[in-house]
């Protein structure tokens, strides 16, 4: 499903990552935090953080590093919280379970929790079905800093949410990055989030990184034909500005039964006959712009 991704997070740095439904951008952020489902396992390869191989670890070491060396934003917060267990206490017990702290000390970290994502500290006590849903995303916020973690993956965070709360919800992840100085995966199939968030973009295809480099590079100087397609695909608000669509046919092949050769070619208009045998490799065309394409050789 996912197969050779090649990326460096830095502190302080969001790492966006995009591209169509079903082309791995989950399964990735699953793959580091070991929350793949029974069927999926990491066959081969390594997720390294400050030296250590999240790869070898059995599950019992890997909750050690869950919550305090990286934590996740679920994806639809609607369904993330139990119903039956107060919001705040879903949160107190992480700080319980991994920092020891007391059941007092906890429900005062839910607190302050609270109000650093701009909830009011007396709504722990509540129960998620009290919250309405751009409150419930800034509680899961707040649930993923619980144990001041050095790496948030956000799996869409916005998703489900008026255009005004996904706002307020990219604007208090750009603040608290900032704050803490940690690093940030934010996955997406919303280039505009993208472009005013990250410093870096992966634009992944079929399992694979097709082109990656700066938010300048991805927005200005597209290279990949997918990367091309996908942008040309954006809203422009000017009714003077006339886009050129570029219309992909058909759809992202099934990682079961992929195409030979390069993933796009049974969708790229410039397709040539190495692009049906040959799987190009991603290589750094200019310093940080990296793009996975024969047409560049």
């Amino acid at each position: 499903v996912v197969n050779n991704l090649d990326f460096v997070i830095n502190d302080n740095e969001i790492f966006g990552i995009a591209g169509e439904s079903g082309c791995g951008k989950t399964t990735t952020a699953l793959s580091i935090c070991h929350l793949l489902p029974k069927e999926g396992k990491v066959e081969s390869g390594q997720i390294l953080m400050e030296g250590i191989d999240y790869g070898t670890l059995s599950e019992e070491e890997i909750m050690k590093h869950r919550w305090e060396d990286v934590s996740i934003i679920f994806q639809g917060a609607m369904n993330a919280f139990n119903p039956v267990k107060k919001v705040g206490w879903q949160i107190a017990e992480a700080c319980i379970l991994h920092q020891g702290m007391s059941k007092e000390e906890a429900w005062k970290r839910a607190g302050d929790l609270f109000e650093m994502v701009g909830i009011a500290r007396e709504r722990v006590s509540q129960y998620p079905h009290e919250f309405s849903g751009g409150m419930k995303q800034r509680a899961m916020i707040a649930m993923a800093l619980a144990c001041s973690p050095k790496l948030i993956i956000g799996d869409e965070p916005t998703t489900a949410l008026d255009v005004m709360i996904q706002a307020q919800i990219l604007e208090l992840l750009e603040k608290l990055r900032k704050e803490l100085n940690m690093g940030m995966i934010l996955i997406t199939h919303d280039l505009s989030i993208l472009s005013e968030t990250c410093d870096k973009i992966a634009v992944m295809y079929a399992g694979k990184i097709a082109e990656m480099g700066t938010v300048d590079d991805i927005f200005n100087h597209p290279m990949h034909p997918y990367t091309q397609a996908l942008l040309s695909a954006v809203p422009v608000p000017d009714p003077d500005v006339k886009m050129k669509r570029i219309i992909l046919e058909g759809d992202i092949p099934s990682p079961a039964n992929p195409p030979s050769g390069c993933k796009f070619h049974t969708r790229c208009k410039s397709c040539m006959e190495i692009c049906k045998k040959e799987q190009p490799a991603l290589c750094e065309y200019e310093p940080g712009h990296f793009v996975a394409c024969h047409l560049y050789g």
